[in-house]
């Protein structure tokens, strides 16, 4: 019989955040998978507890992720974790979990720690709809083509960025969205400099020109303005109808075909119809 996958969610600064269940479930496993085995060490010293690691990160998830598959359909079961976070959140698990999906082992997600969600909840920012893009490129290229394809996005838009690429980002969203978009920069997330920043993509380009970053960022950014939709008049309906006329269509289809593009009912069309000769 097939064991199980867990993804526990570790603590993304403040050690105190690791929940009851998601050590009961570190202690309970037959082996957890790390991203960085060194830094779970840490994690599990703490919690007293002892386990076996098995390394499981970008370079290596081909092949690990085949090992670890075995030993879980073997019967083991195994948590998987992130440095800080929850795990399959903009780093490999996410293939860990399709491999596994892909084979009919039960994956169990427990609740806990996300930097997306806390700097949400904390920046300000519109939360009602939000979307994720986690890291981006380190190529200006590929980076400026990621951005560019979030020019009409309306949703608050949530990112992951490293300090020495913070000015390089913030200097391609200006360009993309405007200097005046609202941004909020948090900085260091339950640690003991947490910091959130709540300003202009413009503003915050001269802050950290003037004062180098430090830390791990996640960058809450305004969505762009909806833009209201202008409701067709019986009017336009008639001009639209006229020129559908005079390059042929009949009356019949005109009106059809200026229902259907203005998105008006057809009767209204027909009305206004009336007033073209």
């Amino acid at each position: 019989m097939a064991g199980m996958l867990y993804l526990v969610p570790t603590p993304i600064g403040n050690l105190g955040d690791i929940s009851i269940r998601c050590r009961q479930t570190l202690e309970s496993v037959d082996f957890i998978a790390a991203e960085d085995t060194r830094v779970t060490l840490k994690l599990l010293n703490h919690l007293g507890i002892k386990k076996s690691l098995v390394s499981y990160y970008e370079h290596n998830k081909a092949f690990k992720g085949n090992v670890i598959l075995d030993r879980i359909l073997a019967g083991e079961t195994c948590a998987l974790v992130s440095d800080a976070g929850s795990p399959a959140i903009s780093d490999p698990g996410e293939e860990l979990v399709v491999l596994c999906a892909q084979h009919g082992i039960t994956v169990c997600a427990i609740p806990g720690p996300c930097a997306v969600i806390t700097a949400l909840s904390i920046s300000g920012q519109a939360t009602g709809r939000f979307c994720f893009e986690g890291f981006l490129s380190t190529a200006k290229k590929s980076r400026r083509e990621h951005l560019e394809s979030l020019i009409g996005e309306t949703r608050t838009m949530i990112f992951y960025e490293a300090p020495h690429k913070l000015l390089n980002t913030l200097e391609d969203m200006a360009d993309t969205f405007g200097a005046d978009r609202p941004i909020s920069l948090c900085r260091e997330l339950t640690k003991l400099h947490e910091e959130v920043v709540r300003t202009t993509l413009g503003e915050a380009i001269a802050k950290y020109t003037e004062n180098p970053p430090k830390g791990e960022f996640v960058l809450v950014v305004a969505g762009a303005p909806v833009q209201e939709k202008v409701q067709p008049t019986a009017d336009d309906a008639a001009k639209r109808v006229a020129q559908l006329m005079e390059s042929g269509i009949s009356r019949k289809d005109a009106i059809k075909q200026t229902a259907k593009e203005l998105d008006l009912p057809k009767n209204v069309v027909y009305d206004a119809a009336l007033t073209v000769e």
